[in-house]
């Protein structure tokens, strides 16, 4: 008996087309509008706030429907539990970073982002790091048990003498955009061997800025962006950014870290928002004797002295705001306001030993002249004084952190409002020039706001 052929089975055409008789039933992804309740899409709801687009654009933010009710993770972080280190042990000691100690690692470290150790790199001079100052204490205050350290430019680092909060102050200029090789490196591997938990740059910085606060490996990498196109690519390498109102931030005045600070007092779960603590700086006993020796051998008495501030000068100790550069008078405009002074005596604050002669030829060799570049002997001597004229310079805001009666003098009221805000509730007054420019203002204004001293015998010229 024969066996029939092998035959292929007939297979229909891939590309033929489908008779009429033939039911084709279109894919459903080639109709996404599709009403028919079998491709019913499923509703899903999308958190408009994300923590960064830039890291993953599918993250949607925190789940809401998540429960966290275990004490590990409610309320602000405990104190760090490892045992304090001893450095008189003769086999030596070990600084274990994050991570390599989990017995003695709270668990919320990852879960409720704890911070042990945090690092502020603050652009700028003496008057932008002072402004920072209570940017710290609200993080001390977040975080219980916090070690934080400072990068800051030479200048900016003398100001930290007058915050105890702040452990190591290290000098680097984040502001130089082509800095030296071999210190950017020695920064880096300086900042890495510190294993921080969180970065905070004041500096509005693009990719390259970015990539060296990506090289720290924090946790947490906070910063300033360009609002421009200079900010491309930065947030791949950033945890949080904000984007800047100009590129010097400076130019806000008082509240010029607002959206960092609003950042880090951020409620939390069962933490409540986090208040912004004023502006307080700490005096050492050191500091105060050196000061005193300083002004009694001007030839006045503690607290019989009003400390005028702002002399034009080329000096670098100036301490003026990198957002208001008209903020130093002549010496002419201020012996015509020193001259109206009663009961007290004006003394005199050089930012350079060349401006002496100068004061003395204008003022008279009689004149009390203090020669102070740093600005915690600044804080000093305004500290024993009895209150502060001065321009747009540090001592308006130290005279405000020690709550002395001050006069501030501004080029402008739109300036005077965004460096001295509520002037009243802190015991100051505001004195602007009516034409946009500092030398315009009017000395009789100032002799009108003497009475803010309080001084019985003193008396208007």
């Amino acid at each position: 008996m024969a066996t029939p052929p092998l035959l292929p089975k007939s297979t229909s055409p891939f590309l033929s087309v489908p008779s009429a008789h033939t039911n084709f039933i279109k894919p459903s992804f080639l109709n996404p509008l599709d009403k028919s309740p079998c491709t019913k899409r499923p509703s899903v709801q999308v958190h408009l706030k994300k923590k960064n687009p830039w890291l993953d654009p599918f993250d949607d933010g925190e789940d809401p429907n998540m429960e966290y009710g275990s004490l590990f993770t409610d309320g602000k972080q405990d104190e760090d539990p490892r045992p304090p280190d001893n450095p008189d042990n003769p086999y030596g000691f070990l600084k274990f970073p994050m991570g390599f100690t989990v017995e003695l690692a709270s668990l919320p470290l990852k879960i409720r982002g704890d911070v042990r150790k945090c690092c502020c790199m603050i652009s700028g001079g003496v008057y932008e790091n002072l402004l920072f100052f209570p940017a710290i204490q609200l993080i001390k205050d977040r975080y219980p048990g916090v070690q934080i350290d400072v990068v800051a430019s030479a200048r900016g680092k003398q100001t930290h003498e007058l915050n105890k909060n702040v452990r190591w102050a290290n000098v680097y200029d984040i502001d130089d955009d082509w800095p030296d090789p071999g210190d950017y490196t020695d920064m880096t591997g300086l900042l890495k061997s510190r294993y921080y938990d969180m970065v905070l740059s004041t500096k509005v910085g693009g990719f390259g800025h970015a990539a060296f606060l990506f090289l720290t490996t924090a946790r947490d990498r906070v910063c300033y962006i360009y609002p421009n196109v200079n900010a491309a690519g930065a947030g791949l390498l950033l945890s949080e950014t904000f984007t800047a109102e100009s590129v010097n931030l400076s130019e806000g005045g008082y509240n010029m870290y607002q959206q960092m600070v609003d950042w880090l007092g951020r409620p939390f779960r069962s933490v409540p928002r986090q208040p912004l603590p004023p502006l307080k700086v700490s005096i050492s006993r050191k500091l105060k004797a050196v000061v005193a020796e300083k002004y009694t051998k001007a030839g006045v008495e503690k607290g019989k002295y009003i400390v005028i501030h702002g002399i034009e000068s080329d000096s670098k100790a100036s301490m003026q705001s990198g957002g208001d550069t008209d903020s130093l008078l002549p010496i002419q405009v201020w012996a015509d306001i020193a001259n109206s002074i009663r009961g007290m005596k004006p003394v005199f604050v050089i930012p350079h030993e060349k401006e002496r002669d100068y004061v003395e030829e204008i003022v008279g060799e009689d004149a009390s002249i203090v020669f102070i570049t740093t600005p915690g002997q600044l804080a000093a001597l305004i500290n024993d004084s009895a209150g502060v004229i001065a321009t747009n310079t540090a001592a308006v805001q130290l005279a405000n952190a020690r709550e002395k009666p001050s006069i501030a003098l501004f080029c402008s009221e739109l300036k005077g409002r965004l460096f001295v805000p509520n002037a009243e509730e802190k015991k100051c007054v505001v004195v602007s020039s009516k034409t946009g420019k500092l030398i315009d203002i009017e000395v009789e204004a100032v002799k009108q706001a003497m009475p803010i001293f309080d001084v019985p015998s003193l008396a208007l010229a």
